[in-house]
């Protein structure tokens, strides 16, 4: 019967989310699946593109002409049932194209250019095997294949005959390493035998050596070979030149925590850590999508709780899915849970390496791994029978991606518990207020834990006014009660971390005698001093500079550094302590693979005494000797245009606080501030999140900001300012008539940072609690920027974002 597909294309200059239908050829008929990827003729002329496969549908009646797809990118679907149904609800609740959405599912290898490689890996007829594979055990193709050739591919596939490998640019292709097998029966290699010299003594070992592998159903890693027995390459090469064995490839899955992880136990559970893993345990047993939300103070054991949910989880017989904010966390989570569960997990950050990511995904695809431990894009790791998703550190930031789709990583893990009909358990010590507020309206369960699982006491908070150090002391970045503090923890032999959030060497460089700061030529924002490069940078666009000795605008020598950056306060540190061993950990220190793990073994295994850090070092890290915590200055944030500045703030000093007094020494938090009378400074002093919170969500109400009002944030940029303007307001007149009086439309405005890149950036925000015309308006205006971006304009949709600077 004939069939049609409904195909989702990928063409970025007219993109969008209606599907266009294709013939489904004869060859391909029953053999095309949801979820493929195809190649498709589009438009005029011979132009070839790349689409998704939505629907494939049964034509009796259809009499009219289409084009036929011409050829299958893959054997199996890209992304099964439920990633397809996920990618149509995002792209509607991000408002952005579902293509996009299906490719930021995708690992980034299977988004490259690429061919693939079919293996044998059972017996096929023999004439099926001349005519498919040219006699040959492999088959290297791409699109091109015929497709009666790629329907046999397919079968064979199903039936479990072959392996299909992807092969990208070289840099994701399967890793592979030499083995070795007989190729002799053992009475042939006997045989063999017969025929040695009695001098050849080397080459009888290693024949009696190939006798004994004749029954392993592997064949064994020449490596292994070389390590554990006395024969050498050379024994090995006259061994295949005379027959005896064939050296053979064998694919050897990349291992980015090989020999790097100790196994650990299960722990005895306080009464508070029992009563949440029951909770959730007995939500996974009965298949209820519930949201908890466990609070838990710093040091209360919220990972413990997280390991013994997943191990219920695995003994149910599903799988388990564990988000964590950044790539900085990642290290001592990953070693947890790899310590307790061993190569039934999986990792995926963007710190791996291309292959390594490669393998950790098709490790999951073919369920060789039941959890998955992953930053933000693991979300939508092809797990399935998923029996619990768990978000650490579910305030982050970082869970928000900043270009289209502009998803929440939570959204997406709630989307998933209801499809798979399992609880989600959204941990941290600060849960932010939108979270909050859903747990205060019986939306989500909360859990709270109140005890740390040590039985010590919060560390004491001492607060700094730095205004008033700054009379007693020349300027400096470290108050006497800070630095006394550090080299008391020294003499002691224990540890300090110190957060600074701020990196680079000066936040500026400026002329004292005319005033002029020296800019980024492509952002309107100062270029940023880094020692370690000795170069200007620009944050914002990458833009590098040598550093002026003379400046440019009035030739003086007295141009200066001013503001304070992680390599500053690292050179002003050791010159006040020599003797201190320091450890920077920053975006400029962590840029090569597997920097975080680095120093922070480093720093685990004392070999250094400070740990000096921007906020990465605020949250997850678990080191016994660490007793002091500094924050150098707590007000960075507070000065931010941002109705989420004080949240910020609060949360950030509540999770570094939480780094000290971990084990069983007492642990001491000093904070510096020039506003230490802030209420977000005074509540983390005290630990008081609860207190926080209803004093916040006051300000909030009062203000009209979320979590008391849903936001859009619409951003029009162009190279030329004026018409980046012109075309904001245009939008914003559109947006008006279909807004009630509720609603509240913010700007247009410059951006705070209003040139970036040399595009000008404005934005409208709209606040709102019910608008039932908003979605379709929103849509619609999606699709006309298709015809704006042939202008140079770029427009974006935000649905509920965290930045409005």
């Amino acid at each position: 019967m004939p069939q049609i597909a409904k195909v989702i294309v990928d063409v970025p200059t007219m993109q969008t989310n209606r599907p266009y239908d294709y013939q489904v050829p004869v060859t391909l008929v029953d053999v095309i699946q949801p979820g493929m990827r195809v190649i498709i003729p589009f438009g005029n002329g011979d132009r070839k593109i790349q689409g998704f496969v939505l629907q494939v549908l049964d034509q009796p009646s259809f009499t009219g002409q289409l084009k036929a797809i011409e050829a299958v990118v893959d054997l199996t679907p890209a992304v099964n049932p439920e990633l397809l149904s996920l990618s149509d609800w995002l792209a509607q609740q991000t408002y952005a194209f579902q293509i996009t959405c299906l490719q930021t599912m995708l690992p980034s290898v299977m988004r490259a250019k690429y061919t693939k490689t079919a293996t044998l890996t059972d017996e096929i007829p023999t004439d099926l095997q001349a005519s498919l594979f040219n006699g040959n055990d492999e088959l290297t193709f791409d699109q091109n294949l015929a497709p009666d050739k790629l329907k046999q591919l397919m079968q064979l596939q199903r039936q479990g005959k072959i392996s299909v490998t992807y092969h990208v640019d070289n840099r994701a292709q399967v890793k592979q390493l030499t083995a070795i097998e007989p190729a002799l029966s053992f009475e042939q290699l006997e045989e063999a035998r017969m025929g040695l010299r009695k001098s050849a003594q080397k080459q009888s070992q290693l024949i009696s050596y190939l006798q004994t592998l004749i029954d392993q159903e592997a064949p064994t890693l020449l490596k292994t070979i070389l390590e554990k027995t006395t024969f050498t390459r050379e024994n090995i090469r006259i061994g295949a030149e005379k027959g005896w064995l064939r050296q053979v490839k064998v694919e050897a899955y990349r291992n980015p925590y090989a020999n790097a992880v100790q196994p650990t136990h299960k722990m005895t559970l306080t009464s508070e850590q029992e009563t949440a893993v029951d909770a959730v345990v007995q939500s996974a047993s009965t298949d209820a999508s519930e949201v908890f939300l466990i609070e838990g103070v710093t040091g209360s054991g919220k990972t413990e709780v997280y390991l013994q949910t997943i191990d219920a989880v695995l003994q149910q017989g599903k799988t388990a899915l564990m988000l964590v904010p950044e790539i900085a966390l990642t290290p001592q989570m990953v070693q947890r849970v790899k310590g307790r569960f061993g190569d039934l997990v999986a990792v995926l950050h963007s710190g791996l390496s291309e292959g390594e990511k490669y393998d950790e995904w098709r490790r999951i695809e073919r369920k060789e791994a039941r959890v998955v431990v992953g930053a933000r894009s693991a979300v939508f790791a092809p797990l399935e029978n998923i029996g619990v998703i768990i978000m650490d550190e579910e305030h982050e930031g970082s869970y928000k991606q900043d270009e289209s789709p502009r998803y929440h990583a939570r959204d997406v893990a709630i989307w998933r518990s209801q499809y798979h009909h399992c609880p989600v358990i959204l941990g941290s010590a600060t849960p932010s207020l939108e979270s909050r507020a859903r747990a205060q309206k019986d939306v989500y369960h909360l859990i709270r834990l109140t005890q740390r699982v040590n039985q010590q006491a919060l560390p004491a908070v001492e607060l700094v006014d730095m205004r008033e150090a700054m009379k007693v002391q020349k300027a400096s970045n470290f108050s006497p009660a800070l630095l006394a503090g550090i080299k008391e923890r020294m003499q002691k032999g224990e540890q300090s971390v110190l957060l600074l959030n701020r990196r680079g060497f000066s936040s500026f460089i400026m002329c004292r005698d005319c005033g002029f700061v020296l800019q980024c030529p492509n952002c309107d924002i100062s270029l940023t001093l880094h020692m370690d490069t000795h170069s200007m940078k620009c944050h914002y666009c990458g833009h590098e500079e040598a550093i002026p000795k003379i400046c440019p605008s009035c030739q003086s020598r007295q141009i200066r550094y001013f503001g304070t950056g992680t390599q500053k306060v690292e050179a002003e540190l050791q010159e006040l302590i020599p003797e201190a061993r320091i450890l920077r950990m920053d975006v400029d220190t962590t840029r090569k693979k597997g920097a975080h793990a680095k120093l922070l073994k480093k720093f685990g295994d004392h070999e250094a005494d400070i740990l000096l850090g921007t906020q990465m070092i605020a949250k997850g890290l678990d080191f016994p000797d660490v007793t002091l915590v500094g924050v150098i200055n707590a007000d960075t944030a507070l000065g931010l245009p941002d109705f989420r500045a004080s949240e910020w703030t609060f949360q950030l000093l509540t999770q570094v606080s939480g780094r000290a007094g971990r084990a069983d020494k007492v642990g001491q938090v000093i904070v510096q501030s020039y506003n230490p009378e802030n209420y977000a400074i005074q509540f983390a002093k005290q630990h008081d999140y609860e207190g926080f919170y209803q004093y916040e969500m006051a300000v909030r109400h009062r203000g009209g900001y979320p979590p008391y009002y849903f936001t859009v944030k619409v951003t029009v940029s162009h190279p030329e300012e004026a018409l980046a303007a012109k075309k904001s307001f245009q939008i914003a007149k559109q947006m008006r008539p279909i807004l009630s009086d509720q609603a509240l439309i913010l700007g247009p405005t410059p951006k705070s940072i209003a040139r970036i890149n040399n595009r000008y950036f404005y934005q409208i925000v709209i606040k709102y609690k019910q608008e039932p015309q908003l979605q379709a308006k929103l849509a619609e205006i999606l699709e006309t920027t298709q015809i704006d971006t042939r202008h140079g304009f770029k427009i974006g949709l935000d649905n509920e974002p965290l930045q409005f600077t």
